[in-house]
């Protein structure tokens, strides 16, 4: 753990090369954030976490106890065995003296070798069919994924699936979850269900009325909400009698039986926790418990839903490997946050400083934890978070990876660095990513100290290669790398090559720079040889061209592109004035299956030696 008190780094580079230092008073709110004294001593580093790397040991001053993590044995006189498992095993001093928790990590994280290959990447909730109910769901991510594979993906990349508070209104932004272990119902397919189809349940009229939603780009998810809560509760109303669902609760345990509970309390009192009567402001409260049992119907159906979401996830991942994606943080006041209220940050939110993209700085609104009583309870909460956004996944994009090292911490409007433990942190990753053989790539773009891409390149974690912001063409762009032309938050090809994004931002209130639009311009034509009178199609199709030569890992494609759309998914720094997250894509699966523009990427990013 770093030496300075709290974490909080003094003094940082931003993007211009200039020093920013922390101010005295950022500190101080930074540290009661965390519920340290200004002036008191910085907790010490835990000497009772260690790190230990294939033929490694740890010398015991003392006889102890090995407890390995399947519950086996050992008696350790001088040293640890240079064979211990990979994985998270106990050693306990037979004095009775504090135990060591010991991580024994891979070399690196999974990553086959031949890697090469490519995928969509895909706004799952913009990708409808027509008979989604207004939403992407996971139904059509099984389409989207044979096709996909089909047209020779070997992947799928998505939004983050993350559960939201069951209210209206719905939050639309899958980086602003409520749990980042559970995941959204608006996902289920109805029709998927078994007893959908049972003559109380109606789904004829309720699919017909959801379906009507599709007329529109405009995903309205407080009515998805309501129309599949409906279609929901009549089907569990019919009685579940499966050993695979109670199988299921009991391999979820204690995490399903609260975030279930923290969704049965939310519907009554709203999705902010913080808000609720004091007695159920903590999840280990007799109150809760209480409030669980006298509910135990709609507890229960809770957990039925996210048993139905983890199902039918398995059956989209059985036709082509997904990726998913981790967001940086949780909702102050969502399910998470109130279960592991006690080790994440009370006042303080994570964002980014201010750069030459936004003047202002970010304030992402989202929770951190905190790093000295993260390390204290063994890092369950990160584990369990990594473990399940590893489920059924070939792949894991971790948003923002900087804040593996270090986050920048926002309280009453001012900000700092905050330092984390990243060689625990790192080797928990490679733990999970080589029990679930799932390669891990990291969102490397912003504020990046120089010895963060070295230590992620020593993981084998992909970076995040961007032709947008790439001053080398394609070709040269490394090979352990994500590469693509764009994301969510910046243009799409169309948007930018017609202007018609510049447009949109200056509608809205927002003062784009012409120099940096000039500057992606001639980086564009320059990888390309694109002509200035080239159509919207045409610099797509060029840009996917330039992309496949890149010699990166794994090659992405943005959906929005193969349509040409020019509305970007997200418009950061705004709030009501854009549609974030909420635009579908303005053709159904049915006809983008037979779409020439597809094809046509599929075919620059297929390569002879790709491996899946």
């Amino acid at each position: 753990m770093t030496q300075e008190y709290g974490g909080i780094v003094p003094a940082y580079k931003d993007t211009s090369e200039r020093w920013q230092r922390t101010l005295p008073e950022t500190r101080h709110a930074l540290l009661r954030a965390m519920g340290l004294e200004p002036d008191g001593v910085s907790p010490a580093a835990d000497p009772g976490v260690r790190v230990l790397r294939k033929n490694r040991t740890i010398a015991v001053a003392q006889p102890s106890e090995l407890v390995l993590e399947d519950g086996t044995r050992l008696r350790v006189d001088h040293h640890v065995p240079l064979d211990l498992p990979i994985g998270y095993h106990r050693l306990q001093p037979l004095d009775g003296q504090d135990e060591t928790w010991i991580i024994r990590r891979p070399d690196s994280c999974w990553l086959p070798p031949d890697l090469r290959t490519w995928g969509w990447a895909v706004q799952l909730y913009a990708a409808r069919s027509r008979t989604s109910w207004g939403i992407g769901d996971l139904g059509d991510l099984r389409r989207l994924a044979r096709w996909s594979h089909a047209l020779g993906a070997g992947v799928l990349l998505l939004n983050p699936l993350c559960a939201v508070a069951p209210e209206i209104p719905q939050q639309a932004s899958p980086y602003y979850p409520s749990s980042r272990r559970f995941r959204n119902p608006l996902y289920l397919r109805i029709e998927d269900i078994p007893g959908a189809d049972h003559p109380t349940v109606g789904l004829p009229a309720l699919a017909a009325a959801a379906q009507a939603l599709n007329a529109t780009r405009r995903i309205d998810r407080d009515q998805v909400l309501r129309h599949k809560v409906e279609a929901l509760e009549k089907i569990w109303d019919l009685g579940v009698a499966d050993d695979r669902f109670d199988f299921f609760c009991q391999q979820e345990g204690e995490s399903l039986r609260g975030f279930a509970a923290f969704c049965v309390l939310a519907e009554r009192y709203g999705g902010d926790w913080r808000c609720w009567p004091r007695e159920y402001q903590r999840p280990d409260s007799p109150a809760v418990r209480r409030f669980a049992q006298d509910a135990l119907s709609r507890w229960r159906f809770h957990q039925w839903l996210q048993w139905q979401l983890d199902r039918q996830l398995a059956s989209a991942a059985s036709a082509l490997p997904l990726v998913t994606d981790l967001p940086i943080g949780v909702s102050p006041g969502g399910a998470d946050a109130w279960q592991w209220q006690d080790v994440l940050a009370n006042g303080a939110t994570v964002g980014a400083p201010p750069d030459q993209f936004n003047a202002d700085g970010q304030d992402w609104a989202l929770s951190p934890f905190i790093p000295h009583r993260l390390r204290a309870v063994r890092y369950g909460p990160f584990i369990e978070t990594v473990r399940s956004s590893l489920r059924h996944a070939g792949g894991l994009r971790i948003d923002h990876v900087m804040g593996l090292f270090r986050l920048y911490w926002i309280s009453q409007g001012r900000g700092a660095y905050v330092r984390y433990p990243s060689t625990e942190l790192l080797a928990i990753i490679a733990v999970e990513s080589h029990r679930a053989q799932a390669w891990i790539a990291g969102e490397d773009l912003g504020t990046v100290e120089k010895q963060v891409r070295r230590q992620l390149a020593e993981n084998r974690i992909l970076s995040y290669r961007l032709v947008w912001f790439e001053d080398q063409p394609p070709e040269e762009f490394p090979e352990l790398a994500l590469a693509a032309v764009s994301t969510h938050d910046l243009p799409t090809v169309a948007g930018f090559w017609t202007g018609a994004d510049f447009m949109a931002q200056q509608r809205i209130g927002q003062q784009p720079s012409e120099a940096g639009f000039a500057k992606i311009r001639d980086r564009l034509i320059t990888a390309t040889d694109l002509s200035e009178n080239a159509s919207p199609t045409q610099a797509v199709a060029a840009a996917y061209r330039a992309l496949g030569q890149a010699p990166s890992a794994v090659l992405a494609a943005c959906l929005d592109d193969a349509l040409a759309v020019e509305e970007r998914p997200n418009m950061p720094g705004t709030t009501t004035q854009w549609p974030n997250w909420s635009l579908a894509l303005p053709q159904p699966l049915e006809e983008i299956e037979s779409a020439a523009l597809p094809k046509q990427i599929a075919e620059s990013l297929r390569r002879p030696d790709q491996a899946g």
